[in-house]
């Protein structure tokens, strides 16, 4: 056992090395590839020998340390991103270990029953469902539409402008333009950028709106150092006239009176910056992946750490609050600029979060292929492309919203111990009744499927943010046919070749 010890130590070492240090690239790599064998092999070997708790949480972290260092193997971001990212995740995944260890060799010292144990890990699975629920219920009770909302005479209201980013886009472009001109709104701009579209069928689409007053605007081809998207609402926002802009995306539909009763609640409530989460169509069908997306925007307390709920479907800014926060050059690498602009607007008590509702009109379904495809491609930056932190949420998840319907389970086959079980079956339940409760008010599932539905869809959820870190760091995220990746992560658009002299990367 010593032995491991020391075997998993000198594995640290070698990752701080390689992170601290100015090796060759050759080098590197193979520092890297010892790191690699020393933290698996005993990890790996801990686990065989002692299996227990302990032992599986120092192989789960193990995991990402080697992940760390296959990173450096890979070498596909720009050296100076990379380091940096190699040196925090090894720093942080290093003191989680240690502190493994610590409560490893302080737990005999405690002297403890199993079934207390299991007892308290329930109490804690009881006080964190007990905290979700309160913080969903006040969540939704502070993000409905409102019902009454004071109207304002035409010359009262701001000019606004509809900016939609479009790219190979068909059906749906159409129809979302259509309830747009069918709006209410007389202070209304409507502009479409077509961003350099493989085909012409987006770009006559656009045109064929013309006579409605739809302005068509051309894109252009993205640089490295902007991800596709956020160029496009830098072009649309230089591009629009109004004292707010409203970006969406073409899968939204308008009701005739949404534009003028979400600018009368903005006026009404001195917010600069609005964010709506659209009704779903009556009969759309169950959807797991956006569901576990409005879980996480809505369910956890996020006012706690200054990170308010957003979604990127629907969100209207003030061009001035745009401006002063720095525009889309701020967030020029952004998976979710939106999120950006809602903090600095929440700092000043200027920005809403909304969920719509029949009267408002407005509405918005995806097909499950493009739920996932949005999940891959934010669940990762959202976490701040950190694998410490992926591991840290698969830890909750499993932890805290999986574990205690697995305990409701085991304990009908295990010793838990009858405390232990209650607990674990009022914290199910708890979860079960948040979960039932979101997708009641998003539309995204049956309430009476929640026992089976929330356990299955963390793990589902669990595995889509690792897919996604893999993807991001290892492979080729797309959106609309882009490798985002490149922005995103700092990644060399093309990895040269290496010198046979000095084995060092240099920049295409």
């Amino acid at each position: 056992m010593t032995a491991l010890f020391w075997t998993l130590g000198a594995g640290l070492v070698l990752e701080l090395l390689v992170a601290s240090t100015s090796l060759g690239w050759r080098a590197r790599k193979v520092v890297a590839l010892c790191s690699v064998l020393a933290t698996a092999f005993a990890s790996g070997a801990l686990v065989s020998l002692r299996p227990t708790v302990f032992t599986a949480l120092l192989l789960f972290l193990g995991l990402y340390r080697v992940l760390n260092m296959v990173r450096v193997g890979e070498g596909r971001m720009h050296e100076a991103y990379l380091k940096r990212a190699v040196r925090r995740s090894t720093v942080v995944l290093a003191a989680l270990q240690l502190a493994v260890f610590g409560l490893w060799f302080g737990w005999p010292r405690l002297h403890i029953t199993g079934s207390a144990v299991w007892a308290v890990y329930a109490l804690l699975q009881v006080v964190v469902a007990l905290g979700l629920l309160y913080s969903l219920r006040r969540t939704l009770r502070h993000t409905s539409w409102p019902h009454t909302i004071a109207p304002m005479a035409d010359t009262e209201l701001p000019t606004v402008t509809v900016a939609i980013p479009a790219r190979n886009e068909t059906a749906d472009l159409e129809a979302c333009l259509q309830s747009l001109i069918a709006s209410d709104y007389p202070k209304l701009e409507v502009i479409v950028l077509d961003d350099c579209s493989q085909t012409k069928r987006t770009s006559e689409i656009i045109r064929g709106f013309a006579h409605d007053g739809v302005r068509f605007v051309q894109g252009e081809e993205p640089s490295d150092t902007w991800l596709p998207k956020n160029q496009a609402y830098f072009r649309l926002a230089n591009e629009a006239s109004g004292e707010y802009i409203l970006f969406c995306g073409v899968d939204v539909r308008f009701g005739a009176g949404t534009l003028r009763q979400l600018m009368a609640h903005m006026a009404a409530k001195k917010k600069t910056m609005v964010s709506i989460l659209p009704r779903r169509p009556e009969g759309a069908g169950p959807a797991l992946t956006q569901a576990l997306r409005y879980w996480w925007e809505l369910v956890p307390p996020r006012r706690l750490f200054q990170r308010p709920p957003v979604l990127s479907t629907c969100w209207a800014i003030s061009r001035k609050t745009l401006e002063d926060s720095g525009g889309f050059r701020a967030v020029a690498r952004s998976i979710t600029p939106e999120a950006y602009f809602a903090r600095q607007a929440a700092k000043h008590d200027a920005y809403s979060f909304l969920r719509a509702n029949d009267a408002c009109g407005l509405t918005s379904a995806k097909p499950p292929q493009e739920q996932r495809e949005t999940a891959v491609r934010t669940r990762y930056p959202q976490l701040h492309r950190r694998p410490e932190n992926v591991a840290a949420v698969a830890l909750f998840e499993l932890g805290f919203l999986v574990c205690p319907f697995g305990l409701v389970l085991g304990g009908l086959f295990w010793q838990v111990g009858l405390a232990a079980w209650a607990l674990a079956t009022l914290a199910s339940v708890l979860l079960a009744v948040t979960y039932a409760t979101l997708v009641l008010a998003t539309r995204t599932g049956r309430a009476l499927t929640g026992l089976v539905s929330l356990p299955l869809g963390m793990v589902y959820d669990a595995g889509l943010l690792h897919y996604s870190m893999w993807m991001y760091e290892f492979s080729t995220v797309e959106w609309k046919g882009r490798n985002i990746c490149i922005p995103a992560m700092h990644v060399i658009p093309h990895l040269p070749e290496l010198p046979p002299t000095t084995g060092q990367h240099t920049l295409a």
